[in-house]
Parts: C-alpha cells; sequence; structure tokens
C-alpha cells in the first residue's frame, strides 16, 4: 500500500520541543482522523505507556512560544488546553492504543518522516562542517589582506618626505 500522508505534510507538523523532536496531540488526531479529545482520553486511560521521553504536556509558557512562532496550528492555537507532545516513541506506543487499520498506516508514514527528518539533520551537520572548514580556510586567506591594510594605515599616520623639487617663494 503506498503511503496515505506524504512525508513533506509530516514533517511539517514535527517540532522542536525541550531539545526534542514532538509531534503534537491535534496534529496525530487528525492524521489519525479522530477527535483530538479521544486520542488524549486514550493517552490518559493507557499513561502507563507514555513515560515522560514519549509524551508530555506543554507549559503554559511553550505553548504560547510555539503559538507565536508557527503558522501551521490553525484553529487549535485557541484551545485553552495546552496540547500534548509525542517522540517518536510516544507515537510508535500510540499504535498499539488507536487500533484502526488508518492508524497503522499513518503510524507507518510518521516513522519514515522521523527518519526523512534524521536524515536531513545529518545532511545540515555536514553542510555546517564544510562550511567551518571553509570559513577557517577563507579566514586566513582574508587575514592577509587584512594586514596589508593595516600595514598601510600605519605607513600613511607616519611623516613622509616629499619627493620632487621644492620651490623656495620669497
Amino acid at each position: 500500500m503506498h503511503e496515505i500522508i506524504q512525508t513533506k505534510e509530516i514533517v511539517s507538523q514535527i517540532f522542536f520541543i525541550r531539545g526534542l523532536k514532538v509531534m503534537l496531540d491535534f496534529h496525530l488526531a487528525s492524521l489519525y482522523e479522530v477527535e483530538t479529545r479521544a486520542l488524549k482520553q486514550q493517552v490518559k486511560r493507557n499513561l502507563s505507556r507514555f513515560p515522560a521521553d514519549f509524551m508530555f504536556q506543554l507549559s503554559d509558557t511553550e505553548w504560547k512560544e510555539l503559538i507565536t512562532n508557527c503558522d501551521n496550528l490553525g484553529a487549535n492555537k485557541f484551545s485553552p488546553a495546552t496540547p500534548f507532545a509525542f517522540t517518536e516513541q510516544g507515537v510508535a506506543m500510540l499504535s498499539g492504543i488507536i487500533r484502526s487499520e488508518r492508524a497503522i498506516h499513518v503510524n507507518i508514514s510518521i516513522m519514515r518522516a522521523f527518519v526523512k527528518m534524521r536524515e536531513y539533520l545529518e545532511e545540515n551537520k555536514e553542510l555546517k562542517k564544510k562550511i567551518d572548514s571553509l570559513e577557517s580556510k577563507y579566514d586566513e586567506q582574508f587575514k592577509v589582506v587584512f594586514d596589508a591594510l593595516r600595514q598601510l594605515l600605519v605607513q600613511k599616520s607616519e611623516p613622509r618626505n616629499r619627493i620632487g623639487y621644492k620651490i623656495d617663494k620669497d
């Protein structure tokens, strides 16, 4: 079976909160085609499956900051309750409590999206290393230019002997 949801769509719903890649309950509920209330209810009934490194509830401050910085929250940003945030392991655990054919396929798509995101991050690390390498290389070359400019500035401040004919004005 082909992917139900495009990886690009899922990746746009993965946030970095508390240094973790997470998905929010309302995005997951939408993907699973269940109400957010029902998803939260199932999670609360099975809290032992969701330790703090699998799922946590955003603080008011984190939620306000996310609302301020993100455009893709839709009407959810007006919700009075702060959302649950699920790590990759938490999303995998959801498949055990939300039992439907769609949930199985959505979870597969989400796991692929997390893998893709890790690949992007790894590529960015390599790019950063290359940029750092180039920067240090070119800093050395530009140091020579700046040293030459400083030398010219020092020479300019010293009094110079005039070259040419002197004409006495008497």
